[in-house]
């Protein structure tokens, strides 16, 4: 990519707030032609990685309007290539590489005085550093590399100063939960997409009816069916008719009947509103919700691998049975039921099943693709682009669609 061709693998992590819902994105870019002993650490990317990462595509779509965390190591932050990031949006983080002296803190003002935000990564509290506490608006807190018994005197010292504390590395909700009663502002680590316990909470009535007419849907119903299963649920059609009219459509008028909404939208557009309500609406979060994000993201992405590998433009049954399994891989999660027991409402085809249920199948190896991606596992990557066939180019491009087809739809 660019003109130095070098390929890179972009990872985006979510930062969530204390509401559980994302602000924000670490950025990791990743060469995959250097040598691994380059990397000092396996975020650090080489300069030309970097630069052509930033030169070559917007980082606005990839961070869909929210705040980008950008792990920079001592020739980046000295560098004028920095003034290449939408400033407004970008948070620099020192990595614990660089020494943390006269000099960097003078550059600290400058970059303050740009509009940057800055965070201190990976950082492990110190006296010396009061000069750094003072200009910095992030400190990161790998809550793992750290002895749970000393967070709470760290987390007291820190909040002398108006930084705000991110803990990274939050694995579970409990951990979650204790960071948050310790009083950090930020959380950095898929906890979301883990519930503590599946106890077997029955489907409620609005994922049941959600589930009944992504069935309808996938059956091609008649249109009168459809709508009687809308009508049957209210809140769902609020729903459907809030989402109908948030989305730009391509027209100006209101849209105010269930008809109207479902004539609207046809039913590929429907399914896919359904799926993505299925998230939205069964949260208090609603459309913040980051299982949702993640869930857009890996139906988009995998659908897009789908669309390129057959090189068409427009959704045919195989992408749409890709994008199906995206969306569908979160909703253990989300209704914390176990997974057979919500396909089991669904009359789906063997291939999605097996994916969704073991990650086995064409569909299966695309689903692991995306979830590795997510956790930014390159190696497993790696090997999963081998295994599916498709090139690093290909997947960079269905990944930067996935994100910019995802705040398209987030922006109102």
């Amino acid at each position: 990519m660019g003109q130095n061709n070098e390929n890179f693998f972009l990872g985006r992590q979510p930062i969530l707030n204390r509401k559980q819902e994302i602000v924000g994105y670490e950025l990791l870019f990743r060469a995959t032609t250097a040598n691994r002993a380059e990397f000092e650490s396996y975020s650090q990317a080489s300069t030309s990685v970097i630069t052509s990462a930033l030169s070559n595509f917007g980082l606005h779509e990839v961070l869909g309007g929210k705040f980008g965390f950008i792990n920079v190591y001592l020739g980046l932050f000295l560098s004028e290539l920095l003034e290449l990031l939408p400033i407004g949006q970008s948070v620099l983080e020192l990595l614990e590489t660089i020494k943390l002296d006269g000099h960097i803190a003078e550059r600290c003002r400058e970059l303050k005085k740009l509009g940057f935000k800055l965070a201190l990564d990976d950082h492990v509290y110190s006296p010396e550093y009061h000069e750094f506490y003072s200009v910095v608006d992030y400190v990161k807190i790998d809550i793992l590399e750290t002895d749970a018994e000393q967070l709470p005197e760290i987390v007291g010292k820190l909040r002398q100063w108006p930084v705000k504390l991110l803990a990274e590395k939050v694995e579970t909700v409990d951990q979650f939960e204790t960071c948050a009663a310790l009083g950090f502002d930020y959380f950095q680590g898929y906890f979301f997409e883990r519930p503590v316990v599946l106890n077997k909470k029955r489907l409620d009535v609005s994922g049941r009816a959600m589930l009944k007419l992504l069935q309808q849907l996938t059956m091609d119903a008649p249109l009168e069916e459809i709508e009687q299963t809308f009508k049957e649920n209210p809140s769902l059609s609020y729903n459907l008719l809030r989402l109908v009219n948030s989305v730009a459509l391509g027209t100006r008028e209101k849209i105010k009947t269930l008809r109207h909404a479902i004539l609207m939208l046809g039913t590929n557009h429907l399914r896919r509103w359904i799926q993505l309500s299925l998230f939205s609406g069964n949260d208090a979060r609603g459309i913040e919700n980051p299982l949702l994000e993640m869930a857009a993201v890996r139906g988009r992405l995998m659908e897009t691998l789908v669309l390129q590998k057959l090189q068409q433009s427009a959704s045919s049954e195989q992408s749409e049975e890709a994008f199906m399994t995206g969306i569908l891989s979160l909703l253990d999660v989300l209704f914390e039921t176990p997974m057979d027991e919500i396909i089991s409402h669904l009359n789906l085809n063997e291939e999605i099943y097996s994916a969704l249920l073991d990650r086995s199948g064409r569909l299966g190896d695309l689903l692991s693709l995306a979830e590795k991606l997510e956790i930014t596992d390159f190696d497993a990557v790696m090997l999963l682009l081998d295994q599916c066939n498709i090139t690093l180019d290909e997947l960079l491009a269905a990944q930067l669609e996935a994100f910019n087809w995802r705040s398209g739809i987030m922006s109102h």
